[in-house]
C-alpha cells in the first residue's frame, strides 16, 4: 500500500482509507488483506480518525464504510476519551445524534456502532456534565428503532466498559434510576402496541416488539429491582403467546426472575406463580405439536421461578399448593416423551431443580420440613419413575440412526440422571431399593410377553446410581437382587454393561457378604473374554479385588487364567490391560508370597519372551509400542501388588510391611531376574524418550509401593540410572531419581550409593545447562523439581559449603529474584518469588540489607516505572517482615505493580 510510505496527514485520508478497505474486503490475497487490516487499525486511533470517520459516514459510501467510518468514532471515544476537550462534548454529541437519526432506518451495523458510540460518550459525561442523559434521549429520538438501540447498548457498554471501578458504580446508580421513571414507560407503552399490532399484516408495534423486550433484558443488567420491572415482566407473560415475540420475551423474564436480589420480592413473586401456571396450556400445546424451541424457551421460563425461588416460595406456606402446582410443571417438563437428545433438548434442564427442592426442604426447620416431606415423598417417588423411564435406551434399530455426537449427549445425559436420583434416594430411603427390587421381579417373572430390554436395564441402572451412596447394608434386598442377576437373559451390550457396572457398585457390599462372590464372580469373567464389555468388565474386576482382596483366595486360580487368556489374545484396549494387571496386583497382594511368584510366573513369562524377542528386533514404531505396552503391564502390577494382609497395617507411607523371614518382595524378585533384559533393551533404545520413560516408570512405580523393600535394587539400579543418565539426559531419569532420593537418602544402607548418583545427576544436568537449558525445558523441570527434596537457605549458617555459595551467589540470586517481580515474570509467579525473598531474609538477615542497597540504587533497576523512593519504602517493608509470609507475598504484590506502572488501574483491581 502507498498509503503506507506517505506519512504526514496525508497518510490517513479520506481516499487512503476507502483504497485500503477496498483491500480488506476485496483483495483476494491473505497478505494484502493482513496488512490492509493493521493498517487500519492504527488510522482509527489517528489523530486524523476525527476528521476522515464523519466523512465516511455519508449516505452515499457503501455499507462497509460507513461502518468503519462509525466504528473508528466508538474506538476514539471509548478508548481515548482523554483526548477530548470538555468543550468539544455538547458537539460532539450533536453530531452523534444527528448521523443516528440519520442512519435510523439502516445499515442496522452501522446505526449500532452509532449507537455504541453515543453510548460510551454518555458513560463518560454522567453525571457529571450530562446528568439527564437518558431522559433527554428519550425526548430527542422518536420511539423508534433507533431510540430502542441507544437504550439497549447504553447498560451492555456500562457493562463491558473499562470504566474504573469506581466510576462504574456511579454511573451505573445513575443510570438504574431512570429505568422505572424514563425508559420502562416507553417500552411498556411501545409492547402494548406490539400486542394490540399482531392481527395486522404489517404493524409497526409488532415489528417494534423484538426490540423492546431486548432493550428491557439489556436494562434487567443493572439489577433493578423486580417490583420496579412487574408491569413489564408482566406484559413480557403476554407476548410469550405471539410467536414472533416468543424467543425476546423468554429471554427477557428468565432474566427478570434470575436477577440476584429477586427474592426479596416476595410480593412480586407470588404474583408470577399465576402466571407460570396459566403457560400450562401453551407448554402442553408446544410438546403435542414437537415443537422443541417453545417447550425449551417456556421451561427455561418455570424453571427461573422454580429453581432460583424455591425455597422463598416454600416459606410461604399458606400458598403451598400453588407452589405445588409449580412443581407439578417441572415434573411434566422432566418426563417430555421422547429420547433426549434426538426427540426433545428440555428434560435435562430440569435436573438441577430436583436437587435444589431437597436441598431447601431439608433445610427449613422441624415442622416445616415434616411437613414438606409429607406432601414431596409422593413426588420424588413419582420422579424417580418418570427418571427412569427417560434414561431407558431406544428400539436397537433407533439407537443405530443415532449419530456418535447424540449417543455422547444421551451418556451424559445419563449420568446427570444418575446423579439426580443419587440425591433423591436420601428422601426416599431404603423404600426406593425395595420398589426397584419388586419392579425388577416382576419384570423377569411375568409369565406373559416377553419383556423389553431397556426396562430391566433401567432398573439396574437405577441401583448402580445409588449403591455407592445408600447405606446397602441395611437394605435385604441387595441378596435377591444378586439372585436375580444370573436369571436376566442379555442380548444386549448396554444391558451387559449395566449388569458390570452394577455388580462393581455392590463391591463394598459383597466385601461384607463374601459367599455372595460365587454367584457374580463367574458373570464377571465371562465378560472380561467380551472386548464390547471391556471397560465394564475389567473396571468391576478392579472394583472386587480392591474391595474383597481378603476373601478372593479360593478364585485366584480361575481370576489368573481368564486374565492371562484376554491378555495374550489381546483382547482389551491398552489401557484396560492397565486397569486389568492393577486388579491382578490388588488380587495377589494378601496370597502366601510362594503363591504369588507362582502367578506371577505364569502370568508374566510370555510377556517377558515377548519383550525378550523384541529386544533383538530392529527400532520400529510398532515394536515401540509393543515394548511400552509390555513396561506398562509391569508398572500397574507393581502399582498395586503389596504384600500384607489388608489395609489397616499400612504404616505411614501407605505401602504395607512384609512379613518378617519371607526373602524379598515379590516384585523385587521379579525386577532382578529382568534386570539385564532391561539393560539391554536401554543399550539400543537409549534415544527413545518414550521407551526410557517406559523403563523408569516401571521403577517408579515400584519403589513407591514397596518402599523399604525396593533397598535390594538400589545398588545396581544406580549403577545403571547414572550410566543412562550420562549417555542420554532425560527427564524421566531424574524423576526416579527422585523417588530413590526421597526414601533411601537418611537410610544407612543405602544413603552413599543415593548420595553419590543424586550428586552425579546434578553434575550431568549442569553440563547440560551449559549448553543451553532452553532446549531441554522437560530436563530443567525435573530437575527442580529433584532439587525441591533438599533446603539450601534454611542450612546456610550451619553447612560452611551452603554458606559460601550463599555469600558468594546471594546477591545475584536476589538481583534475579528482583528483575522478576520487575516485570520479567508473569504476575502468577510472584507468590513464589516472594517466598524465596521471605527466606533470604529469614536466613541470610546480614547480608540482606547490604545486596538491597547494592541492586536497588541502580538508576531504572528493576523497572523505570519505580521511583527512588519507592524502592526504599520496598527495601524497607522487606527488612521489617520475617515472620509472615503472607505479607511478604502483600509487599511483593504491590511492588511489581508500581514496577509494571499498573498500580491503580483496573487491571490492579483484580490482582
Amino acid at each position: 500500500m502507498d498509503a503506507q510510505t506517505n506519512g504526514g496527514a496525508e497518510e490517513y485520508s479520506v481516499e487512503n482509507v476507502e483504497k485500503a478497505l477496498h483491500q480488506l474486503y476485496y483483495d483476494p490475497d491473505i497478505e494484502h488483506k493482513n496488512t490492509a487490516q493493521k493498517w487500519l487499525m492504527r488510522a482509527q486511533v489517528s489523530p486524523e480518525g476525527w476528521n476522515f470517520s464523519w466523512v465516511l459516514l455519508s449516505l452515499d459510501r457503501a455499507p462497509e464504510i460507513q461502518y468503519f467510518g462509525a466504528n473508528a468514532l466508538q474506538t476514539k471515544i471509548s478508548r481515548h476519551w482523554a483526548d477530548i476537550p470538555a468543550e468539544q462534548y455538547e458537539a460532539l454529541r450533536s453530531q452523534l445524534s444527528a448521523r443516528i437519526a440519520l442512519f435510523s432506518d439502516g445499515p442496522r451495523m452501522v446505526l449500532t456502532r452509532l449507537c455504541v458510540a453515543l453510548a460510551s460518550l454518555a458513560l463518560h459525561t454522567i453525571p457529571d456534565s450530562w446528568p439527564n442523559a437518558v431522559q433527554d434521549l428519550v425526548q430527542c429520538f422518536p420511539p423508534g428503532p433507533a431510540l430502542l438501540e441507544l437504550l439497549t447498548v447504553l447498560p451492555e457498554e456500562l457493562h463491558t466498559s473499562r470504566l474504573p471501578q469506581y466510576r462504574k458504580s456511579l454511573v451505573r446508580a445513575a443510570i438504574s434510576q431512570t429505568g422505572p421513571t424514563s425508559v420502562f414507560p416507553l417500552l411498556l407503552r411501545l409492547l402494548d402496541q406490539a400486542e394490540n399490532s399482531q392481527d395486522e399484516a404489517v404493524g409497526t408495534g409488532a415489528a417494534l416488539g423484538p426490540k423492546v423486550l431486548r432493550c428491557f433484558s439489556s436494562w434487567l443488567l443493572l439489577d433493578i429491582p423486580l417490583s420496579e420491572c412487574e408491569a413489564l415482566v408482566m406484559a413480557s407473560f403476554r407476548a410469550l403467546h405471539q410467536p414472533e415475540l416468543f424467543e425476546m420475551a423468554s429471554d427477557a423474564l428468565v432474566h427478570a426472575i434470575s436477577q440476584p436480589d429477586a427474592h426479596r420480592y416476595v410480593n412480586t413473586l407470588l404474583k408470577l406463580v399465576p402466571a407460570v401456571l396459566q403457560l400450562e396450556e401453551l407448554l402442553r400445546h408446544a410438546v403435542q405439536n414437537g415443537d422443541m424451541e417453545s417447550t425449551h424457551g417456556l421451561c427455561r421460563v418455570i424453571l427461573a421461578l422454580g429453581q432460583n425461588h424455591a425455597r422463598t416460595l416454600l416459606e410461604q406456606t399458606a400458598h403451598w399448593q400453588s407452589f405445588l402446582a409449580l412443581v407439578n410443571m417441572v415434573m411434566y417438563c422432566t418426563g417430555i416423551p421422547g429420547h433426549y437428545p434426538v426427540d426433545e433438548m428440555t428434560s435435562s434442564l430440569t435436573l438441577t431443580f430436583w436437587y435444589t427442592l431437597q436441598e431447601d426442604i431439608g433445610s427449613m426447620e422441624r415442622e416445616r420440613k415434616t411437613m414438606y416431606l409429607q406432601v414431596y415423598r409422593p413426588v420424588y417417588f413419582q420422579l424417580v419413575d418418570v427418571l427412569l423411564y427417560k434414561a431407558q435406551f431406544p428400539t436397537d434399530s433407533e439407537y443405530a440412526t443415532w449419530s456418535s455426537d447424540e449417543k455422547e449427549n444421551f451418556r451424559i445425559y445419563r449420568v446427570d440422571i444418575s446423579d439426580t436420583l443419587m440425591y433423591v434416594c436420601e428422601i426416599l430411603g431404603p423404600e426406593l431399593l425395595g420398589n426397584w427390587y419388586d419392579k425388577l421381579g416382576r419384570l423377569l417373572t411375568a409369565p406373559t410377553q416377553p419383556t423389553a430390554w431397556q426396562q430391566t436395564e433401567a432398573i439396574l441402572y437405577g441401583f448402580q446410581s445409588i449403591a455407592e451412596t445408600l447405606d446397602v447394608n441395611h437394605s435385604d434386598v441387595i441378596p435377591g437382587l444378586l439372585g436375580l442377576i444370573p436369571r436376566i437373559s442379555v442380548s444386549n451390550v448396554q444391558l451387559a454393561d449395566t449388569i458390570m457396572f452394577t455388580i462393581g457398585a455392590l463391591a463394598e457390599w459383597l466385601a461384607d457378604h463374601p459367599v455372595m462372590l460365587s454367584g457374580v464372580l463367574p458373570l464377571v469373567l465371562q465378560a472380561l473374554s467380551n472386548p464390547d464389555l471391556s471397560v465394564s468388565s475389567v473396571s468391576t474386576l478392579k472394583k472386587i479385588c480392591r474391595e474383597c482382596r481378603p476373601d478372593l483366595a479360593p478364585y485366584a486360580p480361575s481370576i489368573m487364567a481368564v486374565a492371562q487368556d484376554v491378555l495374550i489374545k489381546q483382547i482389551h484396549k491398552s489401557s484396560q490391560c492397565m486397569w486389568l494387571m492393577q486388579a491382578l496386583g490388588l488380587m495377589l497382594s494378601p496370597l502366601p508370597i510362594a503363591e504369588i511368584l507362582g502367578h506371577l510366573q505364569t502370568l508374566l513369562t510370555p510377556h517377558i519372551q515377548q519383550l525378550e524377542s523384541l529386544a533383538e528386533q530392529p527400532q520400529t514404531p510398532a515394536n515401540r509400542l509393543a515394548i511400552i505396552h509390555i513396561l506398562g503391564l509391569l508398572s500397574n502390577l507393581f502399582t498395586t501388588l503389596n504384600i500384607g494382609p489388608n489395609d489397616t497395617e499400612q504404616d505411614g507411607t501407605g505401602a504395607m510391611p512384609k512379613p518378617p523371614g519371607q526373602g524379598p518382595h515379590p516384585v523385587v524378585v521379579v525386577l532382578q531376574q529382568v534386570f539385564q533384559l532391561v539393560q539391554k533393551l536401554l543399550a539400543k533404545w537409549i534415544n527413545d524418550s518414550q521407551v526410557v520413560e517406559a523403563v523408569c516408570t516401571v521403577f517408579i512405580k515400584s519403589v513407591k509401593t514397596l518402599v523399604d523393600d525396593f533397598g535390594p535394587m538400589i545398588p545396581q539400579l544406580s549403577e545403571m540410572l547414572g550410566q543412562m543418565y550420562s549417555t542420554v539426559p532425560q527427564s524421566s531419569a531424574l524423576e526416579l531419581t527422585r523417588e530413590l532420593v526421597h526414601i533411601f537418602a537418611k537410610d544407612p544402607t543405602h544413603d552413599v550409593t543415593v548420595k553419590l548418583l543424586f550428586l552425579h545427576m546434578i553434575a550431568v544436568t549442569l553440563a547440560v545447562f551449559e549448553r543451553g537449558p532452553r532446549d531441554h525445558p522437560d530436563i530443567v523441570d525435573s530437575f527442580m523439581q529433584l532439587l525441591l527434596q533438599t533446603e539450601l537457605l534454611p542450612h546456610c549458617a550451619t553447612v560452611p559449603a551452603i554458606g559460601q555459595v550463599v555469600h558468594d551467589e546471594g546477591r545475584l540470586l536476589l538481583e534475579t529474584i528482583l528483575e522478576a517481580i520487575g516485570g520479567q515474570a508473569p504476575r502468577i509467579l510472584m507468590d513464589n518469588f516472594a517466598d524465596v525473598l521471605f527466606y533470604i531474609n529469614k536466613h541470610c538477615f546480614a547480608y540482606l540489607p547490604i545486596w538491597l542497597k547494592e541492586t536497588l540504587q541502580r538508576p531504572d533497576f528493576p523497572s523505570a516505572y519505580v521511583t527512588p523512593e519507592q524502592k526504599n519504602t520496598f527495601s524497607q517493608q522487606i527488612l521489617r517482615e520475617r515472620v509472615s509470609k503472607r505479607k511478604v507475598k502483600d509487599i511483593v504484590k504491590e511492588f511489581t505493580l508500581l514496577c509494571r506502572g499498573l498500580h491503580g488501574t483496573e487491571y490492579a483491581a483484580d490482582y
